[in-house]
């Protein structure tokens, strides 16, 4: 019977898995110093497969101090969990949505097999390099206003914090080390048409990448300082191969204390591709200038014509018919013109009163004797349908200046300015509607103050789709002489859960759209529940173990250890959740019959029986569940006789 792993994935293991299946002789395997057997790849054979001439030593490549450190950081495993958290959630048994609290590295660490290929957008909004506004941890990087004051830092070897002032040689070297590995992360996550909204550092980008589907694309959002260098690393994830476009947000105003140079009223957001070939076409909102051309109306509103011929060589006679106009003249294309549809389709926009005819003398197209015709027909477009295609110079109407989104904060806060430098919600909404469908997931993991949360719920009502979003925001302290700390606000967290709960009462309010999705599941990263032996059990003795009565941490509680077996399990966390008791027992059940749970200790028969007779996919009981090991293998009998397709692990 298989154990449960509880820890994240080993990174470079799956990669040599990986590189095994397609060049297998390159693969070998050895002992490691404790005898065990490992696997390893042999260079130079992989070299010799791969046409690589060994001597050549210079290549184009893009590298800074500690690169080689940051990539390491994306592929070693974690012994850490997600814990749910019901009293600060809404909604917990049904909601899809996700708030979870813990440094995103950790986060999407554990996020990669239960998410891989599966979000469509992911937006993050981290601060940029700036220099002296940063701290930087030997394992994390955090913003320094987001603690009380660098003073408080741990100063010892291992947990040193430092500020990345702009004369430091590894000025640069450590912006780029934190964005790497967090890119490629999330790229593994991001479903085949997924989008990514991203500005942070090496690793996080790097795990980042992980998300994203075949056909998703990446908007990263950044400002001078790096943009040179994130472009770089994109290149180096994505493939320059997958580079789409460089919008420009005109985020600010011209006010203000008169620069030395000029004033800086700009920011960039790149955009990437997993996979340019599979990447649908973008739309987006209508420009000012391109609404004004809407001036026709009727009872379905503004609309303006379209022309129905147009130029084109194309010889396909089903796009070439005659066509009877209001006073009997038979109309087709002049030569090098074609209709825009065929004729089951033309018929049908008639039918729906899309189809208008007007006279003309100078039109595309000719009468039955091949003269010059005196009609010429167009399609009505209508503005409640119009979309059109992005310009890289987004335009001001379609989205806020960057104050905008500091003072919806405040609106929603009663007057209190509770977070600052905040991104409008339209500016997300803009690029959710280019890329998100109903159904999709949205994923933002330096969340801040919920913006991300406030768009897809918005987005949803204004568009009347559903969206799903997976919020991921480590609880840093706010500044106890802060107006968020005054009103009650400890942590960043707290300022985002309450922020969603009352976008989601305003919304309702404004829109009256009550049966929607406004719940959410908050998960709090954690250390691991299971006490040491349960990883290094040849590391205690018979003595050692009499004092422990399970391998369990006193602390957990049921729902700890489900949630901890989804993400063992690949299980995305947002599904349906109930509970039964049978028998005295508990029996937790997710997502209908993907996976049924009891964690109590000494489980009858009866209950195995009844657990089983409901053929769930997957089962997992604790060890403690059972009192010897012929109930553990009483209970896998009743499996294999009653429900074989059932997978059982246990803990």
């Amino acid at each position: 019977m298989e154990k449960m792993r509880f820890e994240s994935v080993d990174g470079f293991q799956e990669n040599i898995r990986r590189l095994a299946d397609i060049f297998p002789s390159c693969v070998k395997e050895q002992k490691d110093n404790d005898g065990k057997t490992i696997r390893k790849v042999d260079i130079n054979t992989l070299q010799l497969l791969l046409g690589i001439n060994q001597k050549e030593s210079e290549t184009c490549e893009f590298s800074w101090v500690g690169k080689r450190e940051a990539v390491k950081e994306v592929y070693k495993p974690i012994r850490k969990t997600l814990r749910p958290v019901v009293q600060d959630s809404v909604e917990w048994d049904s909601t899809g949505n996700l708030y979870i609290e813990g440094d995103n590295l950790d986060v999407l660490k554990l996020l990669q097999e239960s998410y891989l290929d599966s979000v469509k957008v992911i937006y993050i909004d981290p601060p940029y390099n700036t220099g002296n506004d940063f701290i930087y941890a030997d394992d994390f990087r955090i913003r320094a206003r987001e603690y009380v004051n660098a003073g408080g830092a741990s100063q010892d070897d291992k947990n040193r914090m430092y500020q990345n002032l702009d004369y430091s040689g590894r000025y640069h070297s450590d912006w780029c080390s934190m964005i790497y590995a967090r890119l490629l992360a999330a790229r593994n996550l991001l479903c085949d048409d997924g989008v990514i909204f991203i500005n942070m550092m090496y690793p996080r980008l790097r795990l980042a990448a992980n998300l994203l589907r075949d056909d998703g694309v990446i908007f990263i959002s950044i400002d001078d300082n790096e943009q040179a260098n994130l472009k770089k690393i994109c290149d180096e994830v994505f493939g320059e191969r997958n580079f789409v476009n460089c919008f420009i947000w005109n985020c600010s105003t011209a006010g203000g204390i008169r620069p030395k140079f000029a004033s800086k009223t700009h920011e960039y957001i790149l955009c990437y591709a997993k996979n340019k070939t599979c990447l649908d076409m973008f739309f987006a909102p209508l420009s000012g200038e391109a609404i004004k051309m809407y001036r026709e109306k009727d009872e379905r509103g503004l609309y303006r014509d379209k022309d129905f011929v147009f130029k084109n060589k194309s010889t396909n006679a089903n796009q070439k018919y005659e066509i009877i106009c209001p006073d009997g003249e038979r109309v087709r294309p002049k030569d090098g013109y074609i209709y825009r549809f065929v004729r089951e389709r033309f018929e049908q926009a008639k039918e729906e009163g899309l189809v208008t005819f007007k006279r003309t003398k100078t039109g595309p197209l000719v009468d039955q004797n091949g003269d010059q015709a005196h009609w010429n027909i167009y399609i009505k477009k209508y503005l409640g349908d119009a979309m059109g295609a992005p310009s890289t110079l987004i335009p001001k109407e379609a989205v806020s200046i960057y104050n905008a989104g500091t003072q919806c904060v405040q609106e929603l806060f009663d007057g209190k300015r509770v977070f600052e430098n905040v991104k409008p919600v339209n500016v997300i909404q803009y690029f959710i509607n280019m890329a998100a469908k109903d159904g999709d997931i949205v994923m933002d993991f330096f969340s801040g103050s919920a913006t991300t949360a406030h768009a897809v719920m918005q987005t949803e009502a204004d568009k009347n789709i559903d969206l799903h979003y997976i919020l991921v925001q480590i609880p840093q302290e706010c500044d106890k002489k802060s107006e968020a700390y005054k009103a009650g606000y400890k942590t960043i967290c707290e300022i985002g859960k309450e922020r969603i709960r009352r976008a989601a009462e305003k919304i309702k309010r404004e829109n009256g759209c009550e049966n929607r999705d406004f719940g959410f599941r908050v998960l709090r990263l954690d250390e691991s529940n299971m006490e040491d032996v349960y990883y290094m059990p040849e590391e205690y003795t018979q003595e050692m173990l009499c004092g422990l009565e399970t391998n369990i941490k006193p602390d957990r509680t049921d729902l700890d250890l489900l949630f901890a077996c989804l993400t063992e399990w690949g299980l995305l966390l947002s599904k349906p959740y109930s509970s039964e008791k049978i028998g005295g027992y508990t029996v937790h059940y997710y997502d209908g019959k993907e996976l049924a749970a009891c964690f109590n200790e000494n489980i009858s028969e009866t209950v195995i029986r009844k657990i089983a007779g409901q053929h769930p996919r997957r089962a997992v009981f604790c060890d403690a569940s059972f009192s010897d090991s012929a109930a553990k293998i009483n209970m896998s009998e009743l499996f294999r006789t009653i429900s074989p397709e059932t997978q059982i692990k246990v803990i």
